[in-house]
């Protein structure tokens, strides 16, 4: 564990990818969608639990779980070194076409000023990234306020929050993301963790040029490790290939070198395990790869599995037992420990792959 922080400047250590969850039963903002709380809607009641559990946001009857969750965070904090942050994810409601928030298709909001409000109260452990939704009509004075209000990213859900990154609609709020240099960290591939517009061709990466094209600063979460998206590089009907090879294609494109990164937040889950080996080999790669945990997510135990990493030849033997344990008491140290002493070929990830807080603050 000692090992895992050595030679790193701890105060440059910020976890890039940190979800907020609750109930709402604060006066966070927090809202769900109906079907989230009702067990006639299963595969939305059964997130809403994973979430939930994943975060430890247990709270004895007339206190408040949204409370509970963000103890938690500050508690797992702890354990860490002093200097880490946690960059803590807003989240946005689904809106259409019209430039009109859908609650029907929107799974939960997270407000931008809870999250800010986060990390003024916490500035030990806690940084935030706004989330604006592209199609909202006041979406650029939203974002420039954001920006005042040292916002530090934007986090998008294509998929779930329904926004096409190729969409034209886009194009006021690419232009504002520009000329602010706020990066925006969006999600692509498969998408499986929230269920809201479920739109999953809006995560295909190759619909990011638009974005990249017009010069702002996109981070592929989870360096879309998981699903597979047509190659409209090929045409409308182009055939469908692995999103993490879109990606990589994306991340070769010379263009690209200046503005195009990847987070590699969840690629150990075990059904993302498979790229790992070809992220921590592309060298040439890792002074534009930002470590993130996902958190809560290291905290549900099914989808995480020490042994089919070592089985893979990806962390040795020796330390299975030691990775388990820590994941039982704090999974924050344990995603971060783990990562540390991945291996491929005997390559390891680089220190500047941990040390993100230089790209956050690269237009402050």
């Amino acid at each position: 564990m000692r090992g895992a922080f050595q030679g790193l400047d701890l105060s440059q250590v910020w976890d890039s990818h940190a979800h907020i969850a609750g109930v709402g039963d604060s006066p966070s903002g927090i809202q769900l969608n109906p079907r989230m709380n009702s067990k006639l809607h299963p595969a939305h009641f059964v997130r809403r639990l994973f979430f939930l559990n994943a975060g430890c946001a247990y709270a004895p009857e007339g206190q408040s779980i949204d409370v509970a969750y963000v103890r938690r965070m500050l508690l797992l904090m702890d354990g860490m070194r002093r200097g880490c942050k946690l960059v803590l994810f807003a989240f946005e409601r689904t809106y259409g076409e019209d430039g009109k928030a859908d609650p029907d298709r929107t799974a939960f909001h997270v407000p931008d000023g809870y999250a800010r409000e986060l990390a003024r109260e916490n500035p030990r452990y806690f940084e935030w990234a706004c989330s604006i939704h592209p199609y909202r009509r006041d979406c650029v004075e939203a974002l420039e306020q954001a920006k005042k209000d040292n916002a530090r990213a934007v986090k998008w859900l294509p998929a779930s929050m329904g926004i096409d990154p190729a969409s034209p609609l886009c194009d006021r709020f690419y232009e504002a993301a520009a000329r602010l240099r706020i990066p925006v960290i969006t999600h692509a591939g498969m998408e499986r963790a929230v269920l809201g517009a479920e739109q999953q061709d809006f995560g295909n990466p190759l619909r990011l040029r638009r974005a990249l094209d017009a010069g702002v600063r996109i981070v592929v979460a989870h360096c879309a490790s998981m699903g597979e998206d047509r190659d409209t590089d090929k045409g409308p009907n182009g055939p469908m290939v692995d999103s993490f090879e879109l990606f990589s294609r994306l991340m070769d494109e010379k263009r690209y070198e200046k503005n195009l990164y990847g987070d590699i937040s969840a690629i150990t889950q075990i059904k993302r395990a498979h790229c790992v080996g070809k992220v921590i080999e592309r060298e040439d790669w890792h002074p534009r790869l930002l470590n993130g945990s996902d958190y809560p997510l290291p905290g549900i135990m099914p989808i995480f599995s020490v042994e089919y990493l070592v089985s893979l030849g990806l962390v040795q033997e020796s330390a299975r037992d030691l990775l388990t344990t820590i994941r039982e008491y704090n999974p924050l140290i344990f995603d971060f420990v783990l990562k540390r002493h991945l291996r491929s070929n005997g390559k390891a990830l680089s220190n500047s792959v941990f040390e993100t807080r230089r790209f956050f603050e690269a237009a402050a």
